[in-house]
């Protein structure tokens, strides 16, 4: 993977810190970077996100994807992709 996924995630990291989650981009033993986002007042709700590409046409377009691969949202709007992830990770009464 390229730089391109790199700055991406560390856009997202940024907005789910201003959500007050707990997140870092992680690069894998295969090389592949992800965000672990973890909610500090609960440490069990947790995701890994990623972000992957879309070739529809020529220009890719950049998609934040749920760890089982489902697209969430486009890359380039980490603070709506950032509401998501806090939503789904939110603990009762958050």
């Amino acid at each position: 993977m390229g730089d391109d996924d790199f700055e991406l995630l560390e856009r997202l990291v940024a907005e789910l810190g201003a959500h007050g989650l707990l997140a870092r981009v992680v690069q894998a033993q295969s090389g592949r970077r992800f965000v672990r986002v973890i909610n500090p007042n609960a440490t069990s709700l947790s995701e890994n996100v990623t972000c992957r590409p879309t070739a529809v046409s020529d220009i890719p377009d950049w998609w934040y994807c749920w760890s089982w691969g489902e697209r969430m949202h486009t890359a380039d709007d980490p603070a709506g992709a950032a509401t998501k992830v806090a939503r789904v990770l939110a603990a009762v009464g958050e």
